[in-house]
């Protein structure tokens, strides 16, 4: 047989040499072995050094033994693949970390006796107490502050979208830019300053005005780039049927959008929500249940923290009641950006037949 024959018979192929699909995972379990080894040698007892290392090994193990089997053009898709489950690992491992934390820490007087009472006379240092007077004073304030914020900040936002144009529009724009990065602490300030000029106590509503000026830009930038998703066509169409812009507005534009708009301000409320700087300022807290909002000091669950954790004097209880305080604190976000999806899965415009 000649070896023209012999050379038909070979199996052609334009795919070169591959690494099999395990081949991340054990170069991840090989990088962590040894960055297990290096920390050990070198005499480094923290996690984050000994994570750190095995990230490293596990990126240049990656390109070279790719490199060598497949080639670099194929090594350079594999390490940017590295990159990012390592970045998505730094991201998600400090997470974990202070969810579990505050978990294991904040179930030790976490119950309902500690939901349903305040601190009354029970001193920092002293266990029992609770944080209803802290529940309430919160929900009142970030309730009152979504009251005003919301309708201003997508009133505002239609604006932007829909008809402004010209210096007005960018002025307000400009406004917006620079509201979003105003700190807290500013924002206190201001409000306290007003309550100054005419001789005002500390009261709950307060705390409320400063939060909704650290809302307001974050409803207004998310409100309105969930208006800018909605198609054109859709607003034409509506036109055409002659049907006055406003009402085009109010029937086609915020209905298609309502499920991105809902989930923008609950992130709002979200982002108020731990505020503390404000209601230091504003609020001063009370260690008693104060149901008005618009007379005299109130509790809100990030003061509450901040002074348990403050005035514990090394008291085991008070820190107890700080970890518990923000357990149930991150439960309240969690709550409100499930009620966001929900409303936003069923105000969504329906698709299918």
């Amino acid at each position: 047989m000649s070896h023209a024959a012999i050379a038909d018979k070979r199996p052609s192929t334009l795919r070169g040499a591959q690494l099999p699909k395990w081949f991340p995972w054990a170069v991840a379990a090989g990088s962590a072995v040894v960055g297990i080894g290096i920390s050990a040698a070198a005499g480094l007892h923290s996690s984050i050094q000994w994570a750190l290392i095995a990230a490293i090994l596990f990126i240049l193990g990656t390109y070279g033994i790719a490199a060598r089997v497949e080639g670099r053009r194929q090594a350079k898709d594999r390490i940017a693949t590295a990159l990012v489950w390592v970045a998505f690992l730094l991201a998600v491992v400090p997470l974990v970390s202070l969810v579990w934390t505050t978990l294991s820490r904040g179930v030790k007087v976490l119950d309902v006796y500690f939901l349903t009472h305040s601190m009354g006379v029970v001193t920092d240092a002293e266990p029992g107490g609770g944080i209803y007077h802290a529940i309430l004073g919160s929900l009142e304030q970030v309730g009152l502050a979504t009251l005003m914020a919301a309708p201003i900040g997508i009133l505002t936002a239609i604006y932007l979208v829909e008809y402004g144009r010209g210096n007005l529009a960018r002025a307000v724009t400009f406004f917006v830019d620079v509201m979003t990065g105003i700190p807290s602490i500013v924002a206190g300030l201001f409000i306290l300053s007003l309550m100054l000029i005419f001789d005002m106590q500390p009261f709950g509503f307060a705390g409320s005005l400063a939060l909704a000026i650290l809302m307001m830009p974050v409803v207004v930038r998310s409100t309105e780039e969930m208006l800018k998703l909605v198609p054109n066509e859709l607003r034409e169409a509506s036109l055409a049927l002659g049907i006055p812009k406003w009402r085009t507005i109010l029937k086609v534009v915020l209905p298609t959008s309502i499920g991105g708009i809902t989930t923008g301000v609950m992130l709002a409320v979200a982002r108020i929500a731990g505020e503390t700087a404000p209601v230091l300022l504003l609020v001063w807290g009370n260690s008693f249940i104060n149901t008005n909002p618009f007379e005299g000091a109130q509790q809100a669950l990030p003061l509450y923290i901040y002074q348990q954790y403050a005035n514990s004097s090394g008291s085991t209880a008070a820190y107890d009641r700080a970890w518990a305080a923000s357990l149930t604190l991150i439960a309240f976000v969690m709550i409100l950006n499930l009620v966001a999806r929900g409303i936003a899965r069923w105000k969504a415009p329906k698709t299918g037949r």
